[in-house]
């Protein structure tokens, strides 16, 4: 029998209104089928829908289902972000004062306050290394590039499948115009460089075809493990900021720093737009 819910639609990692990646978070999907979730997160229409419910695991004060208009993630980030924001807003009492804990099928993720904003400890990688050679041919091929521009490739997958090729600069990766029918199921991105000297250091593209996605305005979880390989790799600064969403008329704003024994924070604003009900 459908009940009414709260509901809520957060922008995270904006820099100004509705210039971020917005998740729908419906904070109470107790009793909800399989079928019911999947059927709202087609209808939102958003890269992400998640659901709240009672956790499993003692040490969570919530579990995080996040589902795609195609199907179900283990783990997304800005999902994270924004529904650690909305059972917040919505009256969610964390265990212990400085952190929030979120429990998702990736395992427990931990999310603490950033000043105005969150961030989110990255999760560990379940592949990385090189890219075989059939699949870095494949997206070069989407991409449209010679192979000679990427400079290096990596699998940076912390569960949605990604993997990511750099190019030498920002206007390098703002000027891809993918061709996904090429690699339908991919899971994939590009990351360049700004001028030293820029409000931003990198630009991140990212796109996900697989999960009826085709370019993410801001993805959490890219970031997350791009910023894994970056910083262990020194690739990167030890904290650094990328934009993302620019060919989208967005304009986010990422947030990336490494603790000395590696762990990588992902920080982002978390603004919560729509607040009210849904009936499921």
């Amino acid at each position: 029998m459908p009940r009414t819910r709260p509901f809520a639609q957060v922008d995270v990692f904006a820099t100004g209104p509705c210039l971020g990646n917005p998740v729908a978070v419906v904070l109470d999907g107790t009793d909800l089928t399989d079928e019911e979730m999947q059927g709202l997160a087609r209808w939102t229409n958003l890269s992400e829908t998640t659901f709240v419910l009672p956790p499993t695991s003692p040490a969570a004060d919530y579990r995080l289902r996040i589902l795609t208009p195609h199907g179900e993630l283990p783990f997304a980030g800005h999902p994270t972000l924004g529904s650690a924001r909305a059972w917040l807003d919505g009256g969610g009492t964390p265990r212990h004062a400085d952190r929030v804990v979120q429990e998702c099928a990736a395992g427990l993720v931990t999310v603490r306050p950033a000043g105005d904003a969150l961030s989110f400890a990255a999760p560990p990688l379940v592949r990385e290394g090189p890219l075989d050679e059939p699949y870095l041919n494949g997206i070069v091929a989407a991409f449209g590039i010679e192979p000679g521009r990427v400079l290096a490739h990596q699998w940076v997958d912390n569960g949605p499948g990604w993997a990511v090729v750099q190019l030498a600069t920002a206007a390098e990766v703002l000027a891809l115009e993918p061709d996904l029918s090429l690699l339908p199921d991919g899971m994939f991105g590009a990351i360049g460089a700004h001028p030293a000297g820029s409000a931003h250091d990198f630009e991140l593209r990212t796109f996900a075809p697989r999960c009826g996605v085709p370019e993410d305005p801001a993805c959490g979880s890219m970031n997350a493990s791009v910023g894994q390989w970056l910083t262990a790799t020194g690739r990167a600064p030890a904290a650094y900021r990328v934009s993302q969403g620019t060919r989208l008329g967005r304009a986010a704003t990422v947030g990336i720093s490494a603790d000395p024994d590696g762990t990588v924070w992902v920080t982002g604003t978390t603004d919560v737009l729509v607040h009210g009900t849904v009936t499921l």
